[in-house]
């Protein structure tokens, strides 16, 4: 069985003919995927060197600083980086790299030991602290970053 879903706006044109204002566009997150480099130069060993070479970088669009704690950066397949108490000035990046290294205001590691992101395509999310969309970046199988 079918179901016709009507939209708020073509039930009361339906209805009556009333006029109704458009609804405002949901607005951005302020802290948006900016690049993904999702395949490391070189081949794929597993070195600490190779996935930290693996990275997604983040960029706080507005000129205030924001608290990314909770916020959380996946893939497809749901491997998870949630960011613990980080304050991401106003216009600033922050890369989070899949291997290991010592977190500073600029650089993450997620402390993982294989690759997350996929050279043959993927999407990595960016959900805030209540699991709502922030901001998503999808790519294909060819070149190794894409600006988002």
């Amino acid at each position: 069985m079918r179901r016709l879903i009507v939209t708020g706006a073509a039930a009361a044109v339906a209805a009556g003919g009333i006029g109704l204002a458009a609804a405002p566009a949901e607005a951005a997150s302020a802290v948006q995927i900016y690049r993904v480099y999702y395949n490391s130069p070189g081949s794929d060993t597993g070195s600490n060197k190779s996935l930290n070479a693996e990275w997604v970088q983040l960029f706080n669009t507005s000129k205030t600083s924001r608290q990314l704690k909770g916020y959380k950066l996946r893939d497809k397949t749901g491997y998870t980086y949630t960011f613990g108490a980080v304050t991401l000035g106003g216009r600033k990046s922050v890369y989070v790299h899949t291997g290991k290294g010592s977190n500073s205001a600029g650089h993450r590691y997620w402390g993982r030991s294989w690759y997350v992101w996929n050279n043959t395509g993927d999407t990595a999310y960016l959900r805030y602290p209540n699991g709502t969309a922030a901001d998503s970046c999808s790519w294909g199988r060819s070149g190794s970053s894409r600006y988002c």
